[in-house]
């Protein structure tokens, strides 16, 4: 089974929606910023295409009176104008915070098309940062190789993204990978619960990820896993006996073609299930996305998710409606 594949007939409707964005295209623009922009763009234009026509990219401050909400909380001043009950929502419950965390090792360096899995990702967190920016969330950065590289914390003011935008430009300098020191770190410096996006391409032993993962959740953190792969590393296809060059530890292999490439399409497909089960056993949501297929995906997987969860478009931050409350 696909990792994180949704096949429902909105989902599909949406794919066909958003195939149009060519991520070579995107890929092409050389700022960051303007690349994050184009896909989100082109990610509100699929969603007025797509089944879920009426989401609004203004953030709502309010929400419809339900039976049992705090009589003080009525807005007077907008019922004498709509003649309809609404709720002001709070700081708490209007400001969402997530961090965006970004693994910078070297295998996030290959890439077998025009652009490497970093470039790839790179532009996927600055997409998301963008888009929770203008929903108005509070967004935090953390990158990671080895160690924990750049923390920036979730904060809504002027420069913020600019900010953010500067960390994720620097290059790949780190070496291995270490899935459990950014999910400990995240989980030691965020106490309020929010949304937690990793980014990766999860080559990693995932032997002490379940117990990262779970404290996390165990903290009320909503966790959402983009895998990065790129198209060449699903299968292996070396024609003839080769040395190959581990990118994150300089060593040098020998690979018989006959031997090797069963044996690694079989080591991948392991890995991946193994990825699922765990996340499958925690509640958190993992999207594997090739890195030639549209960037505005994933952001849909993360956006529907946390729709999904939360029960409806109403809930504020990831997603606004429309249709439900006050706009201004």
């Amino acid at each position: 089974m696909a990792v994180g594949t949704d096949t429902s007939p909105a989902a599909k409707k949406q794919a066909e929606a958003t195939a149009s964005i060519d991520p070579l295209a995107v890929m092409r623009i050389k700022d960051l910023v303007l690349r994050a922009k184009a896909v989100v763009e082109g990610f509100y234009n699929g969603l007025h295409r797509s089944p879920f026509h009426g989401f609004s990219v203004e953030f709502s401050e309010y929400r419809p009176y339900s039976t049992g909400d705090d009589l003080r909380s009525l807005d007077w001043k907008l019922f004498a104008r709509t003649d309809r009950y609404y709720i002001k929502k709070f700081e708490d419950e209007t400001n969402r915070r997530c961090y965006l965390i970004l693994d910078q090792s070297r295998s996030m360096g290959f890439g077998s098309l025009d652009y490497s899995k970093i470039d790839y990702a790179q532009t996927l967190v600055a997409t998301f940062a963008y888009y929770l920016t203008l929903q108005r969330d509070s967004v935090g950065l953390m990158t990671f190789d080895e160690g924990v590289g750049e923390f920036i914390s979730a904060r809504q003011r002027e420069g913020h993204f600019r900010q953010m935008m500067v960390a994720l430009s620097r290059p790949v300098a780190g070496s291995g990978t270490d899935l459990s020191k950014p999910l400990m770190q995240i989980a030691a410096l965020v106490r309020r619960r929010g949304l937690i996006v990793l980014v990766s391409d999860m080559l990693a032993p995932v032997d002490e990820l379940r117990t990262n993962l779970a404290y996390l959740r165990s903290r009320g953190h909503e966790v959402v896993i983009i895998r990065v792969v790129d198209p060449a590393e699903l299968e292996l296809k070396l024609k003839s006996p080769s040395m190959v060059v581990d990118m994150e530890t300089q060593r040098e292999i020998y690979l018989d073609p006959e031997a090797a490439n069963q044996a690694y399409t079989q080591q991948f497909s392991d890995h991946r299930d193994q990825l699922q089960a765990i996340c499958d056993s925690l509640g958190v949501e993992i999207y594997e996305t090739r890195t030639d297929q549209p960037l505005d995906d994933a952001l849909f997987h993360v956006v529907s998710t946390h729709r999904r969860r939360a029960g409806g478009p109403a809930r504020a931050g990831m997603l606004s409606s429309a249709g439900g409350g006050a706009t201004r």
